[in-house]
């Protein structure tokens, strides 16, 4: 399986992502990062060990050059900003796009944008599930009359730093469990940026981003990310629990967040949905 890809952004998703479909057997004859000046080094010092035979990817730090490589297909796995500044830009070429900062989607007029630019370029993008799974059966219910989505993110306290919930608890003291949010889907995927994509995912599948009520829990007693959903539907009742491993190297990161990225992108390369 070959594919010239655009990577916006190098973090521990990517890292994960790009494991996952060497793994795979993908091969890229062309393979270009695109991330801000101040991290360019820094990034290739990383992907440094990612050459496959005579293909070395390559870092750049302008969408000018970032497109100039002509990739199949671009994977945003950055922020919700870089899927502002770029996503448009990248559909409106006709290149496909996968999302992994779904919550940038909250914003109308952002999905407005990006939803004209792929009919512009006869392209689509693509919606990762992100750490979350079973958004099929979500979709499903849908059809049949959803009654009801709440979703629970609970994850360890230091998951949280950087974030708004310092400014309502403190992460270092913290001895048992704390709902520091209870509101919409989409205040979520807005006040959390870097944490809550999957609230996007859920809305988007299932009732939207107001109706979608949402959980965020500081957890002293756990090391992964927890995920619950709870559904009621006109076919089903759903309950559903995942417990994800945190990146090594970005406890705010799930490690099924880069994989189910490389999923989208084999998907895409051998025109089968998996």
């Amino acid at each position: 399986m070959r594919v010239n890809m655009g990577v916006i952004g190098c973090g521990a998703m990517a890292a994960t992502m790009m494991q996952a479909l060497y793994a795979a057997g993908m091969r890229f004859p062309t393979l270009t990062f695109l991330v801000p000046q101040g991290s360019a080094e820094r990034v290739r010092d990383r992907i440094g060990t990612w050459q496959e035979g005579d293909t070395c990817p390559t870092v750049v730090t302008t969408y000018d050059a970032f497109m100039a490589a002509r990739p199949d297909i671009v994977v945003e796995c950055a922020s919700q900003q870089a899927v502002t500044m770029y996503g448009a830009d990248v559909l409106a070429a006709g290149v496909p796009l996968v999302l992994a900062s779904v919550g940038a989607l909250a914003d109308d007029d952002v999905r407005t944008s990006l939803q004209r630019a792929a009919s512009f370029g006869g392209t689509r993008y693509l919606v990762a599930p992100g750490a979350i799974g079973a958004l099929d059966v979500l979709v499903a219910a849908r059809l049949s009359g959803l009654r009801e989505v709440i979703y629970h993110s609970r994850k360890p306290p230091q998951a949280w730093r950087g974030t708004l919930a310092e400014q309502k608890m403190s992460l270092d003291t913290l001895s048992v469990p704390e709902v520091f949010f209870d509101g919409t889907a989409r205040a979520a995927a807005l006040d959390y940026p870097k944490n809550a994509n999957v609230a996007a995912a859920i809305a988007l599948a299932g009732v939207g981003f107001e109706k979608t009520r949402v959980r965020l829990i500081a957890d002293p007693g756990i090391t992964g990310n927890i995920h619950e959903i709870v559904f009621d539907s006109g076919c089903t009742t759903v309950s559903i629990r995942l417990e994800g491993r945190a990146s090594p190297d970005n406890p705010r990161t799930s490690q099924t967040a880069g994989y189910s990225l490389a999923r989208l992108v084999i998907n895409h390369v051998t025109c089968e949905v998996i």
